[in-house]
């Protein structure tokens, strides 16, 4: 059976999930879905968009998450990215930070159904690829069961036909976009309702998922209906190595899982590359930080690409120390 890239997918993380984190994940998993981090409308505009949009042929596929609430401006953000060769645009309606609510963007636009929905016909008649919404499940005091269907039901009117869910609430007024992640309490059973009402819209899940078992159980059937996708964040960066079974376990591949070595040998080409260009090692070290989670030398493989990473002419040699410490570690354990 062939699943859509939407089936899993990594979250846009602003700071995290940049291109090198990018071609990182993909070093593990051919199929997840990638996101950039969102990036605003008037940035690609009046910015520079090669530094902000530029992304290796190896991310595919890759969707750019743009952040906004002018149609026109969308519009022509959306062309450029396109014009990047994107394979999605998505928008953000979901993040809750102070700096995004000044703008008139993020999670504050679910109290803005309608405006939500023109910005999606901008963005959906300005490109060919898909065009996709990031949302939570309401905002401060309105009821989620209303403002979540509002707001899906307003852009599936304009032809808007997949949906990534945050099954939590954004309290915009009181609480840090760190504890937005954390305090308002995850409604998934609302998400899976939105699907079992809306079965011809694709329904993706995203907030609170830990692993892939948790990932599996959310696609399938339950009460007569399973969802479509699940996005994965925190878990995915904190904890990389577990998308190395995401092709076999969720995509059906019948190759091997990739463990932590071959994803260290499948990224190497993709560093020396940009060491030549000038790019330093922490930029791309730093998101390869908990590869190693939970296996023997762990600390030691996150101090070297910590510490030894940032000093200058710092290159590949530093990957393998770190490695070799991990090796070592293992060694000694099974000698044991």
């Amino acid at each position: 059976m062939t699943f859509a890239p939407h089936r899993l997918s990594v979250a846009p993380m602003m700071d995290w999930t940049d291109r090198h984190c990018r071609a990182f994940h993909r070093a593990l998993t051919g199929r997840a879905l990638l996101y950039t981090e969102m990036v605003t409308a008037p940035a690609v505009i009046h910015g520079d968009p090669e530094r902000l949009l530029r992304f290796d042929a190896v991310e595919h596929p890759v969707a750019l998450q743009l952040g906004g609430s002018e149609p026109d401006q969308l519009a022509q953000a959306a062309r450029i990215g396109a014009g990047y060769g994107y394979d999605e645009i998505n928008l953000n309606v979901g993040c809750p930070s102070d700096r995004v609510q000044s703008g008139r963007f993020g999670a504050c636009l679910m109290r803005e159904p309608e405006l939500v929905a023109d910005c999606m016909a901008a963005i959906r008649g300005a490109v060919a690829v898909p065009a996709t919404v990031k949302c939570r499940i309401g905002v401060d005091d309105q009821d989620p069961a209303v403002s979540l269907f509002a707001t899906v039901d307003a852009c599936a009117s304009v032809g808007i036909d997949t949906f990534i869910v945050h099954a939590r609430k954004a309290w915009l007024k009181g609480l840090s976009p760190k504890e937005n992640r954390d305090v308002p309490p995850l409604d998934y059973a609302l998400v899976r309702r939105l699907k079992r009402e809306r079965p011809h819209l694709t329904i993706c899940i995203n907030g609170g998922i830990a692993d892939l078992d948790q990932a599996e159980a959310h696609l399938d059937v339950a009460d007569g209906v399973a969802l479509d996708g699940v996005m994965l964040g925190r878990a995915a960066y904190h904890e990389p190595a577990l998308l190395g079974s995401v092709d076999r376990r969720l995509f059906g591949e019948t190759t091997a899982d990739i463990d932590v070595w071959t994803a260290l040998d499948r990224y190497r080409p993709y560093m020396a590359a940009r060491l030549a260009e000038g790019v330093a090692l922490p930029a791309m070290a730093r998101h390869m930080l908990g590869l190693m989670h939970g296996r023997p030398g762990a600390r030691a493989f996150r101090r070297i690409l910590t510490v030894d990473a940032i000093r200058p002419g710092a290159g590949l040699e530093v990957v393998d120390a770190a490695a070799d410490a991990v090796r070592q570690a293992e060694a000694r354990r099974e000698a044991a």
